[in-house]
């Protein structure tokens, strides 16, 4: 890309998009892609992906082809891109015959600039065909993590898009995603041809996501605890695992006086489908949701992701976890985690229809989660360390925030195996604590537990500390949980040196009650901000989303209606000073937000 693009580059970030200079790798990014290059780009959610590819389409002649995986995900995007000025369509299943024609000669005539597409669609003879008569700027392949077979959001379609390298060799593509291990990395650029595509790895740092996980006791109590100190009235997401718990959940929430709503794939298409819209065009919707709710959401104020159950992977949580805070002001992710999550999860494993190697992959995974949610240490250096990327500890997680204290666990653990073999290797932690503690339960007497030298062993430690106890035997590996009988522990080869004395445990202390509540924050999350002038904004910014039938985030971010209170603006000049006003939004909305200053 010669001077005089990079200019034009520059100029079109400015006047289209309304941001006064590039962010990280962006500005090369957008050089190689332009200049032709091939690129494989890792960039966190809310980092600034889609410039990467939106600008080069502006700077190359003919069309982008975008390849997006979800509808409403290509139709908010479309819409937010028509609002600054730029030629964008798509080509989906909601439109009908008269109006996917229009948009199929528009590409051929080359009055578009940018095209979203599902991957099935692109790969469709008729669509290749269709591809071949129109002049191409480049392809690009969001959420391109989804052709990894090992990964948490697998599309066999995806397998497909290899295709375009063969069809289209002259064209270049950039494949782009905010989730990619080293394996996943390597998977993505064999699937998809990119063997000589340019790697761009951006921080996976997300400093304003703060990170919690915590002992799980009452889930929802502590989750609506959470909700009602942290972010009431704001939107967020839950995550549960089964379809029967999200529907149980939203419906507690709501009695509790939450705008919860419920989503997974056993709902009615079109109950689904409104409460997407909701949650998109509303502000303060809480979804409740399994992981078929999220990849592609744009929602940009999203303020809390919180998960009821545990994910199955790292690169799942940092996914899910990424849908909160987008627009960079301050968000929460937040977990509950417990035993029988662990439980659940490597029964699902062991139960599933993968061949042996998925299963020793998911494990791994698995393991490397239970390492993040056990570490004594910082939370975001243990995740980013997952990435092979190293920091310092961030000061902004709760192990940051109130240091969790750690043990000499030696002896409570030799207790614990002890009392797993000797109770046969197939009791659950609810039983083998009571057996320990010396109660004689029903089932413990049953089963003769209460004549066991292990009987009453652990009658010091309260049930908080030997829940944890058993809940790190298994993270550290020491013990496991076997799904042919019903969540039993069983002793792992690591075990025996423990038991021999031969090795010492250390494990954190269990919190005593809920721990740190979460430091204040101003509501727009950028001192200085007036925040009565803020809600008025916000007000006439629902008004003007609701006569356009697009979400309010299409016609303004959070973030720069919160600027825009901040500074308060006297003049067009000074209003298209502020970040995410470009020259259209300008002359379309700053007179009126002019006379609303005037008037506050």
């Amino acid at each position: 890309m010669n001077p005089g693009t990079e200019d034009r580059a520059l100029g079109l970030l400015n006047t289209v998009f309304g941001f006064p200079a590039f962010r990280g790798a962006q500005a090369e990014i957008v050089r190689h892609v332009a200049g032709g290059g091939d690129a494989l780009v890792l960039m966190p959610t809310g980092g600034g992906k889609s410039l990467c590819y939106q600008l080069p389409a502006l700077l190359r002649p003919g069309t982008a082809v975008v390849v997006s995986p979800l509808i409403a995900l290509m139709q908010d995007q479309v819409a937010a891109l028509r609002q600054l000025g730029v030629r964008a369509a798509f080509l989906n299943s909601t439109l009908e015959g008269r109006e996917a024609n229009a948009v199929e000669r528009a590409l051929r005539e080359g009055e578009l600039d940018l095209l979203y597409v599902a991957p099935e669609r692109l790969t469709m003879p008729r669509m290749l065909e269709l591809l071949e008569e129109s002049q191409l700027a480049l392809f690009a392949i969001d959420e391109a993590h989804c052709v990894s077979q090992w990964g948490h959001d697998f599309r066999p379609e995806y397998l497909q898009l290899s295709l375009l390298h063969e069809r289209f060799p002259a064209v270049p593509r950039i494949a782009l995603t905010a989730t990619a291990d080293p394996q996943t990395r390597a998977e993505i650029i064999r699937r998809l041809a990119l063997d000589d595509a340019r790697v761009f790895i951006s921080s996976f740092d997300r400093p304003n996501i703060r990170y919690a996980i915590v002992d799980k006791q009452d889930a929802r109590a502590q989750l609506l605890a959470f909700v009602r100190e942290a972010h009431p009235g704001e939107a967020g997401i839950v995550y549960c695992l089964s379809r029967k718990k999200v529907d149980e959940t939203a419906a507690w929430l709501a009695g509790q006086g939450l705008r919860a709503l419920p989503y997974h794939a056993g709902m009615d298409s079109s109950a689904r489908g409104a409460n997407q819209e909701r949650f998109q065009r509303e502000d303060g919707v809480v979804m409740v949701a399994t992981i078929a709710f999220g990849m592609g959401i744009d929602k940009p104020d999203v303020r809390f992701v919180a998960h009821l159950d545990l994910p199955k992977s790292i690169e799942g949580y940092y996914q899910e976890t990424g849908r909160a805070g987008r627009d960079g002001l301050p968000a929460d992710a937040w977990m509950s985690y417990g035993l029988a999550d662990v439980v659940q999860l490597r029964r699902m494993i062991e139960q599933g229809e993968g061949g042996e190697d998925f299963r020793r992959v998911s494990f791994a995974k698995l393991d490397a989660l239970l390492g993040l949610c056990e570490t004594a240490g910082c939370r975001r250096v243990r995740l980013l360390g997952y990435f092979g990327e190293a920091s310092e500890p961030c000061g902004n997680c709760d192990t940051c925030l109130d240091p969790p204290q750690t043990w000499d666990a030696t002896e409570a653990a030799r207790k614990a195996l002890s009392c797993i073999y000797r109770t046969g290797q197939r009791f659950g932690a609810v039983h083998l604590m009571d057996v320990l503690r010396g109660k004689a339960t029903d089932r413990v007497t049953q089963w003769n537990h209460d004549q066991l030298n292990v009987f009453g062993a652990g009658a010091d430690l309260d049930e908080a500390t030997w829940r944890s106890v058993f809940r790190q035997l298994v993270a550290l590996g020491y013990a496991s949980p076997d799904h042919d009988a019903y969540g039993g522990l069983r002793l792992t080869e690591a075990a025996r040196a423990v038991l021999k004395g031969e090795e010492r445990v250390e494990m954190r202390r269990a919190a005593p009650g809920k721990g740190r509540k979460p430091k204040a924050r101003a509501p727009s999350g950028i001192p200085g901000g007036d925040e009565a002038l803020l809600a008025r904004l916000k007000a006439w910014r629902s008004g003007e989303a609701r006569a356009q039938s697009v979400p309010p985030y299409v016609v303004f971010h959070d973030r720069t209606l919160a600027e825009i209170a901040a500074a308060r603006p006297g003049s067009l000049d000074a209003l298209g000073g502020i970040p995410g006003i470009g020259a259209k939004k300008l002359e379309r909305y700053g007179p009126a937000l002019l006379d609303l200053l005037r008037g506050a």
